[in-house]
């Protein structure tokens, strides 16, 4: 059994998957964060954006 333990603890099979899930997940909550903390000033530019656009038709 202990030798089985030993075994599972030395297995490095899907760390590299793991480690990308991760990135991923950080890189996506930083994403969340900044939409969350940039809210108004991004909907301030896309509603300045959308306005200049369909006022030129």
């Amino acid at each position: 059994m202990l030798a089985y333990l030993q075994r599972c603890l030395k297995d490095e099979r899907g760390q590299g998957m793991t480690e990308y899930i991760l990135i991923v997940v950080l890189i996506a909550i930083a994403a969340i964060v900044a939409f969350t903390y940039f809210r108004d000033q991004l909907n301030t530019k896309v509603n300045s954006s959308a306005d200049e656009v369909f006022s030129k038709t």
